[in-house]
């Protein structure tokens, strides 16, 4: 088992800004996960002058996607600096959406410290 610690080292690997053009930065942001499956997947945020671009949570989310998992069991992202913090509105809602049961995913916030999704997210978009 992953325990938080080693997944916030994970991120903090990931997070090693750099430039991957004159015009986009790499990595400001790293995140990790670890499924249900005890699978663990990495991402990086992606900052582009134009102002496109995606978060770090967005990318790990789309890795494990990818490799048809769905549920997670942590979550956490750290900055490029150093710095444990928890996942925007925007990656809130993405974890939930991909499996509802990520509701109750947890979100790492300290290497002793977690927290539900479902604390962060009281009130989920429903679509209609």
């Amino acid at each position: 088992m992953v325990t938080n610690k080693e997944l916030i080292q994970i991120a903090n690997d990931a997070a090693k800004k750099h430039k991957c053009s004159k015009d986009v930065d790499v990595g400001g942001v790293g995140c990790a996960l670890v499924t249900d499956k005890s699978n663990v997947y990495v991402g990086v945020s992606i900052q582009a002058c134009c102002g496109i671009g995606f978060c770090a949570e967005h990318s790990a989310v789309a890795s494990m996607v990818t490799n048809r998992e769905y549920r997670i069991k942590r979550i956490v992202a750290v900055k490029d600096k150093g710095g444990v913090f928890p996942p925007c509105g925007r990656c809130r809602e993405l974890i939930f959406q991909i499996d509802e049961k990520n509701y109750d995913a947890e979100i790492v916030l300290g290497v002793n410290k977690t927290v539900k999704l479902r604390k962060l997210l009281p009130n989920v978009w429903q679509r209609k």
